[in-house]
């Protein structure tokens, strides 16, 4: 499995992904999530994704040829992040359907991607396509998207990010989310890429990449967990004049 997540505030954004595609007792594979695609000066694109590990490579590469052949639409010549959603969907779909045609029983091509990044001097941004083509943004209530295992880490994201959320505070929030999911879920684990992307700077100078015996990472997992004890014991008790209890009646 995987779990992939983009934060979009006002500083710019946050990526943050597992590197396990597969896990079992004695088959555990490792392959990045995270792909920085090599563009022009005046825009940086990063992709994210889950799924299919072959569907994956192929549209990857797809995007990188079309690149190099300067191809009618590429992701140089997009002038919107949106486009580039629109065009990534339009491979990806491409690519699953070579395979469904192709009659593997029981074989499933779909992928899932998020695209991030800023073109020209438009906003930056982050979309999530699903495997039919069709994508999504974040909005103001909701400055991330998620995609693979979501579920574990998604409860931390609602409670602390917002717009005006610091990059480096929206980073450890993201590392608390995929801690969360590793601790809940063992087919999603280490190495955890952490990228940030400041506004309008056009460049990937701040990267992290966190194995399980990384000494922060360890840290940060010490204190988070020291502390929801702190509150869980501070909660207000039950049957103790803060809860009145009724009489139960039996069905």
């Amino acid at each position: 499995m995987t779990y992939c997540i983009v934060v979009s505030v006002k500083e710019g954004l946050v990526l943050t992904s597992d590197s396990r595609t597969n896990a079992g007792i004695d088959n555990v594979s490792v392959h990045r999530k995270m792909h920085s695609l090599c563009t022009a000066t005046d825009r940086t694109i990063v992709l994210l994704s889950a799924g299919n590990l072959a569907t994956t490579q192929a549209v990857l590469d797809h995007l990188d040829r079309d690149i190099q052949e300067n191809a009618e639409i590429n992701l140089n010549n997009v002038q919107f992040l949106s486009e580039a959603a629109e065009y990534l969907g339009q491979v990806s779909v491409k690519k699953q359907f070579r395979h469904v045609n192709a009659g593997q029983n029981g074989f499933n091509p779909a992928a899932t991607f998020i695209l991030a990044g800023q073109i020209g001097d438009t906003a930056h941004g982050a979309y999530l396509i699903y495997p039919e083509g069709n994508y999504i943004t974040t909005s103001s209530h909701t400055p991330y998207l998620q995609i693979g295992e979501i579920k574990y880490g998604k409860p931390v994201l609602d409670r602390f990010l917002k717009q005006d959320t610091s990059l480096h505070e929206a980073g450890r929030c993201c590392l608390i989310s995929m801690d969360s999911t590793m601790r809940s879920n063992v087919s999603v684990g280490p190495p955890v890429d952490l990228l940030f992307y400041t506004k309008d700077s056009f460049a990937l100078d701040e990267y992290y990449s966190f194995q399980e015996d990384d000494e922060y990472l360890i840290l940060l997992r010490r204190i988070w967990h020291e502390k929801l004890k702190e509150g869980f014991a501070t909660l207000p008790q039950i049957g103790r004049g803060d809860a009145t209890p009724l009489p139960y009646h039996k069905d």
